[in-house]
């Protein structure tokens, strides 16, 4: 029979977790370093799909019986032992760890997904919500229905902040004369955007930070903090001229020189911290943002060894210290995105820097 399904591993892993999930009828917490949190879980009591508009899903985790119930527009249509759904897991699991670095399908897989009602691998790359289940709330004993977003350590890491035009930064170069401008611009090495910047910072008389090029991600980043432009500005200064890489390099030496003079230590952390949780949670940079998170229940990690954890709104401390730690900058095409090159405007001279941010 052929297969109508392939995905990468990341997209199989999103149906890994429905399985697993299911199986296990509760979902571990995790701390800062993406370890399982023994004595925090949260009970789950359903999982929600919507295949089609006309087409949705529940998933009923009775613990009594140990059985999953399906449900199809509220009717009933059939039930699985736990154990079943556990043995799908692990063949799964088995065959991401397999799996090429390109979709691929899994012929098994895909015949226990009919029969539980999956058409579908993953949400659409648009959603911030991968997953949604109702929970025990063990704190308050509230039963609500929350939206988590799925990461998978196994396979390639994702983005976290994708490059585009709109996460340019724009900055004015003063004090360079035409000819430097032309060999600045024609230095291509390998390290081509490094060497750029640390030429201008050595032949310029000043570089200053003016604007986003997108407006509307400007407005997200004002709405999380009134100076957050400027501080990602510092940053990526610090990521291309300097090689400093990861996020809490960055962070951390920016904490240490203080290019904002702020009054006491820890304002940077606290303030990009803000900006991963915001991202990984709804906002996005070429849309207007509300500040709601779409994934309101929080995160959810598939680790390299096969654990599914969450990061829930209450260890949201946990969730934003694992973003810092996890997270790095990358450089995307400048071609693409359009910067890394001097270019004069209305007799100015500027420069654009493009923020891209990657899990390690």
């Amino acid at each position: 029979m052929a297969n109508n399904i392939t995905g990468n591993k990341g997209e199989w892993s999103e149906m890994y977790v429905l399985l697993r999930l299911l199986s296990q009828g509760k979902i571990h917490a995790a701390d800062e370093n993406v370890e399982k949190i023994e004595d925090i879980f949260f009970p789950i009591l359903k999982i929600m799909r919507e295949e089609l508009k006309t087409n949705k899903y529940e998933y009923i985790v009775n613990d009594d019986v140990a059985k999953i119930q399906i449900f199809l527009n509220d009717s009933f249509v059939k039930e699985f032992d736990k154990q079943t759904f556990e043995e799908q897991a692990d063949y799964l699991y088995s065959q991401i760890l397999q799996g090429a670095n390109r979709a691929f399908p899994v012929a098994q897989t895909e015949e226990f997904m009919k029969e539980i009602g999956c058409t579908r691998l993953a949400a659409p790359s648009s959603d911030k919500t991968d997953i949604t289940m109702q929970i025990h709330d063990i704190q308050t004993g509230f039963a609500p229905v929350c939206g988590f977003s799925i990461k998978s350590e196994v396979g390639n890491p994702p983005t976290l902040i994708n490059a585009t035009g709109a996460t340019n930064f724009i900055y004015e170069v003063t004090g360079l004369t035409d000819k430097q401008i032309y060999g600045i611009n024609a230095i291509e090495t390998k390290s081509k955007i490094r060497d750029r910047m640390q030429r201008i910072f050595t032949e310029a008389t000043s570089v200053d930070f003016v604007k986003v090029n997108s407006d509307s991600f400007a407005r997200n980043m004002m709405l999380i903090d009134s100076r957050l432009t400027e501080l990602v500005a510092h940053s990526l200064i610090y990521h291309y001229r300097d090689g400093f890489s990861t996020c809490k390099e960055v962070i951390e030496q920016m904490e240490n020189d203080n290019p904002m003079n702020y009054p006491t230590e820890g304002f940077y952390e606290y303030k990009y911290k803000k900006l991963l949780c915001s991202a990984a949670l709804g906002m996005t940079p070429a849309k207007k943002w509300d500040g709601i998170d779409e994934a309101n229940g929080g995160y959810i990690i598939v680790t390299a060894k096969g654990d599914v954890l969450a990061y829930h709104i209450y260890n949201r401390a946990f969730f934003e210290s694992y973003l810092l730690n996890q997270t790095r900058y990358e450089r995307g095409s400048t071609s693409r995105h359009g910067f890394a090159s001097l270019y004069k405007e209305d007799g100015k001279v500027y420069i654009k820097l493009n923020l891209q941010v990657r899990f390690r």
